[in-house]
C-alpha cells in the first residue's frame, strides 16, 4: 500500500509551531502502534480458527431406525409437509438425503461415522490442500520525517523507513523465557541445615529491625513532611514470611504504639467542613491540614488492625495464607492488647479514644487472668490521672453498660476499679438550687445605675481577662467538673444498688460494699434510709463474710456520720455487730482486716463521739485491749492507737485503770451487748502484758497508756507518733516483708571464761573409771531390758 500523505513543505514547517508538531508526531505512533495490536489480534484470530478447523471431527451417524406404521399415520396427519402432494421423484430424493449426514436425520447416541468410507480413501495431500493458509501481509511501511537539506536547486525533504518489530518474534523469545522460568521454578531448592537456617533468619529478622528503625527515625526526625512513611511502617503489620511473621509484626506494634504517642499533638483533630475545605489558606496551614489528616487516618488504620488482631485471636480465626499458628496469634493479641492500653492512658484527648474504651472494657472480664489484670491497671491508671473527668465518665458508662448486659457475671475486679476515681465532691445541693430562685445578672440599666463609668470599665476588662486565661490554660471551670464528677458517680451508684436488688448472692457484692464504704459520703440523702436498711438486712441474713459485714458497717456509719446527722436513725445494731465479731479478727499474716476495723473505730467513736454512751465506749476499749494481745505487732500499735484516741475523747475512761470497781455487778466478757457488760468493774491489765512485749512500739505505747495517754510529760508520745492516725501506724510497722520494722538490734554475747583443764572439778576415782572406760574397746551388744530387771529385782 503506497503512502497517499503529501509530505509538507519546509515552509509549512516554519510556521507550524514546536507543540503542534509535537502533538501530531504523538498522534501518528499513537495510530501506528494500534495497528500492529490489530495486526497481532488478526493474526491470533486466524491461527485458532485453524486449531480449531484441524482438531474439528464430524461426529458418527446411524441409520434413520424404521417405525412402525401405525406411527407413520400419526406424523403424516400431525406432520407440516403434505407428501400427497409431492412427486415420486421428490420423494425418492428426500429419503436418500435423509440417509445423509445431516445434523436434523442424524441419531446422536450413534458411534459410526456416516462418511467413514469416503474418509478412508481419502489421501493426506487433499488434507493438506483443505486447510486454509496463513496470510503472508506485510505491514504498511512508515516514515520517519527527517531535517530537510537545502542546495542550489532548492530544498531537498527527506525521510526514513520505521524499523517494524518482529512480532513473532518476540512471541517466540516470551515463550522461550517462561519456558525457562518453568524450568526454574520447577528445580528443587537446596536443603538448608539447622544452623544455615538459624543465621539466615537472623539476617531476615536483622534487616527487618533496621528497616523498621529507619523508618521511625525518619518519621521522628520530621513528621510533616514523613507522614508518608507511617503507611509504609504499618504495611510491615502483614508481614508474609513465617520465619520471622510474628516477631516483625510485634516489633511493628510497639514502634508505632510509640511514634503515636510522640508525634500525636495535644489536642483532638476534627474533619473539615465542606466550606473550610473550599477556602483558600497558606501553604503553612495547607501543609499542617494534611500532616493532620493524614495522621488521624493511619492511627485510625492501626487501631483497626490492632483489633482485627485481638478479634482473630478470640475467635481462633486464622488467615487464608496461614502465615501465622494459633498459638502465636495469642502471643500477637497480648502485644496488640498492652498497645491498647498504653495508648488509652497516653492519649485520653485524641481522636477515637471511646473506640479504645469499647475495645479494652470487654477484655477487663477477659478469661485469660493476664489480659484482664493488664486492662484494669491501665483502667486504673486512667482514673489517677484524669483531672477532668470525661475519660473517666466514658469508661464507667461502657462498665455499668457490661455489667448489666452480662447478668452481673462478671470478676469483681471489673467492679474494682471503680476505687480508684478521683472524685472527692458532687453536687450534692442541686436540688435545693433547682428549687431556690436562680441568681439573676445584672442588665445593662442596672450597671448604668449601680456601676460608674469607670467601674463598668474595668468590670469589662477583668471579665476579657478571665476568658482569655481560661483559653490559654485549657482549664475547665469547677462548675463543669463538678457535673461531670455527679454524672459519673450517679452511673456508679445506679450500677452498685442495680447488685444491691438484684443479685445479692452475686460474687461481686464484696466490690459494691467496699464501693459504697468509700462514696458514701456522697450519696443523695433521700436513698438514706432504704440504704441502711439494706445494709442491716445482708448482715443479719449471715451469708456475709467477715470483711463484707465490716464493709456494711463501714458503709452504713460513713452515711450516718455526714448528712445522716439529721436522720433519725439508732445504729445500735451495728455497734453490737462489730463488738459481737472483734474477736474474728485474724491473727496471722493475712490481717488486712485490720485496716478497716480501724477505719470503722474511727467513724463511729472520734466522729460520732456526742451520740456514744460512756458505758459502750468503756466496752470496747476493754475489748480491744484483750484483742491487742493476741494479733500482730502492726496490728497491735494500731488498736492502742484507737485506745489513745478513746481514752482522750471520753474523759472518763481513766476508770479503767483503777483496781476498784464502780458501781454494782461485775464484768461480763463473753456477754455481746456493749451497753450491759458492766465494762466499768474490771481494769486494763493486759496493758501491763503488753508492757513485755518483744516489739519496741508496742512497749512504748503501752506504757504510754498506763500512765493515762497524757500529752505533755514524761510519758507523752513523740510527735511523728502522737499526729499519725492509727490506720497510717498500721501500714507504717506493716511486716509484710517478713522483716522486724523497726529492725531489731544486734545483741554481742559475753564471753565465758574457758578453763585450760576440763576435769578439774572432777573426783580423782571418777577420774580414773572414765580413763578406764575411755580405753576399753567398745563391742556392740544387743540390750535386754528385761533381764536388767529381773536382775534388780532379786538383787
Amino acid at each position: 500500500r503506497r503512502n497517499t500523505k503529501r509530505v509538507p513543505s519546509f515552509r509549512k514547517l516554519l510556521k507550524t509551531s514546536k507543540i503542534k508538531l509535537d502533538n501530531k508526531l504523538k498522534n501518528k505512533q499513537h495510530k501506528q502502534q494500534s495497528a500492529v495490536k490489530k495486526y497481532r489480534k488478526e493474526q491470533k484470530k486466524l491461527r485458532e480458527a485453524v486449531r480449531d478447523a484441524i482438531s474439528r471431527r464430524p461426529f458418527p451417524l446411524e441409520e434413520c431406525k424404521k417405525k412402525h406404521v401405525a406411527e407413520k399415520h400419526e406424523e403424516e396427519e400431525e406432520g407440516a409437509l403434505p407428501l400427497d402432494m409431492m412427486d415420486e421423484d421428490d420423494l425418492k430424493l428426500m429419503e436418500d438425503l435423509s440417509q445423509k449426514a445431516s445434523f436434523l436425520t442424524r441419531d446422536l447416541s450413534s458411534n459410526e461415522p456416516v462418511h467413514i468410507k469416503k474418509r478412508k480413501h481419502e489421501s493426506v495431500m487433499d488434507k493438506y490442500e483443505k486447510v486454509p493458509r496463513r496470510m503472508q501481509t506485510e505491514p504498511e511501511k512508515e516514515l520517519i520525517h527527517l531535517l530537510p537539506i537545502k542546495d542550489k536547486g532548492g530544498i531537498i525533504p527527506r525521510t526514513m523507513e520505521k524499523p517494524v518489530l518482529n512480532v513473532a518474534q518476540d512471541e517466540e523469545e516470551d515463550t522461550e523465557e517462561m519456558e525457562e522460568a518453568e524450568d526454574f521454578n520447577e528445580e528443587p531448592l537446596p536443603v538448608l541445615t539447622p544452623e544455615e537456617m538459624a543465621a539466615q533468619r537472623r539476617q531476615k529478622l536483622q534487616e527487618r529491625k533496621m528497616h523498621i528503625a529507619a523508618l521511625a527515625s525518619a518519621i521522628l526526625s520530621e513528621p510533616d513532611n514523613n507522614i508518608k512513611k507511617l503507611k509504609e511502617l504499618r504495611g510491615m503489620l502483614m508481614e508474609q514470611d513465617p520465619n520471622v511473621a510474628v516477631i516483625v509484626r510485634k516489633l511493628v506494634m510497639v514502634s508505632l504504639m510509640e511514634i503515636f504517642k510522640d508525634i500525636v499533638p495535644s489536642y483532638k483533630i476534627r474533619p473539615l467542613t465542606e466550606a473550610e475545605k473550599a477556602t483558600k489558606v497558606k501553604k503553612e496551614t495547607q501543609k499542617l491540614r494534611e500532616f493532620e489528616e493524614g495522621l488521624v487516618s493511619q492511627y485510625k488504620f492501626y487501631l483497626e488492625n490492632l483489633e482485627q488482631t485481638i478479634k482473630d485471636w478470640k475467635q481462633r480465626k486464622l488467615k487464608k495464607s496461614n502465615v501465622i499458628s494459633l498459638k502465636a496469634y495469642k502471643g500477637l493479641a497480648e502485644i496488640a492488647v498492652k498497645c491498647l492500653c498504653e495508648l488509652l492512658v497516653a492519649l485520653p484527648h485524641f481522636n477515637f479514644h471511646n473506640n479504645i474504651i469499647v475495645l479494652i472494657v470487654p477484655l477487663m472480664n477477659d478469661a485469660s487472668k493476664m489480659i484482664s489484670e493488664l486492662c484494669c491497671e491501665a483502667v486504673k491508671k486512667l482514673f489517677k490521672q484524669d483531672k477532668l473527668g470525661y475519660a473517666s465518665l466514658g469508661v464507667v458508662k461502657v462498665i455499668s453498660g457490661l455489667v448489666k448486659g452480662r447478668n452481673y457475671d462478671v470478676r469483681p475486679e471489673v467492679l474494682k476499679v471503680f476505687l480508684h476515681l478521683r472524685i472527692k465532691e458532687v453536687e450534692l445541693q442541686k436540688d435545693s438550687e433547682d428549687i431556690a430562685p436562680k441568681k439573676k445578672f445584672m442588665t445593662y440599666k442596672e450597671k448604668r445605675k449601680n456601676l460608674s463609668r469607670m467601674q463598668r470599665k474595668w468590670r469589662k476588662a477583668e471579665e476579657k481577662l478571665e476568658r482569655e486565661l481560661l483559653e490559654a490554660e485549657a482549664s475547665e471551670s469547677k462548675e463543669k467538673k463538678l457535673k461531670l464528677h455527679t454524672e459519673t458517680l450517679n452511673i456508679v451508684f445506679v450500677t452498685y444498688f442495680r447488685i444491691l436488688k438484684k443479685a445479692q448472692k452475686s460474687p461481686l457484692l464484696p466490690a459494691v460494699l467496699e464501693g459504697l464504704a468509700k462514696f458514701a459520703h456522697l450519696i443523695n440523702v433521700e436513698f438514706f434510709d432504704d440504704l441502711v436498711i439494706v445494709l442491716h438486712s445482708l448482715i443479719a441474713s449471715g451469708d456475709l463474710r467477715y470483711r463484707e459485714s465490716l464493709h456494711c458497717i463501714l458503709s452504713a456509719f460513713h452515711i450516718l456520720s455526714g448528712q445522716g446527722d439529721v436522720l433519725n436513725i439508732d445504729p445500735m445494731k451495728f455497734y453490737t455487730h462489730l463488738y459481737k465479731t472483734l474477736f474474728s479478727l485474724h491473727a496471722g499474716r493475712s490481717n488486712d482486716d485490720t485496716e478497716i476495723v480501724l477505719q470503722c473505730l474511727d467513724v463511729m467513736f472520734a466522729k460520732r463521739r456526742k451520740q456514744v454512751s460512756q458505758q459502750r465506749a468503756l466496752a470496747f476499749l476493754k475489748r480491744l485491749s484483750t484483742l491487742a494481745l493476741h494479733v500482730l505487732p502492726n496490728s497491735s500499735v494500731g488498736i492502742l492507737a484507737t485506745n489513745r484516741v478513746l481514752m482522750q475523747i471520753f474523759p472518763k475512761m481513766d476508770l479503767l485503770l483503777d483496781n476498784e470497781s464502780q458501781g454494782s455487778g461485775i464484768y461480763l466478757p463473753e456477754l455481746d451487748e456493749p451497753e450491759h457488760c458492766n465494762a466499768q468493774n474490771t481494769a486494763l491489765w493486759e496493758l501491763h502484758l503488753l508492757q513485755r512485749h518483744y516489739h519496741p512500739m508496742v512497749r512504748t505505747f503501752a506504757a504510754h497508756l498506763i500512765a493515762g495517754a497524757p500529752t505533755e510529760g514524761s510519758a507523752a508520745l513523740p510527735l511523728d507518733l502522737s499526729q499519725r492516725p492509727a490506720t497510717e501506724l498500721f501500714e507504717a510497722y506493716s511486716m509484710s516483708g517478713m522483716t522486724f520494722n523497726p529492725p531489731v538490734a544486734s545483741v554481742t554475747p559475753r564471753r565465758k571464761d574457758t578453763f585450760s583443764r576440763m576435769d578439774a572439778f572432777i573426783d580423782e576415782e571418777l577420774n580414773k573409771l572414765l580413763q578406764q572406760r575411755i580405753g576399753e574397746t567398745v563391742v556392740d551388744k544387743p540390750l535386754d531390758f528385761a533381764k536388767h530387771l529381773k536382775e534388780s529385782s532379786l538383787s
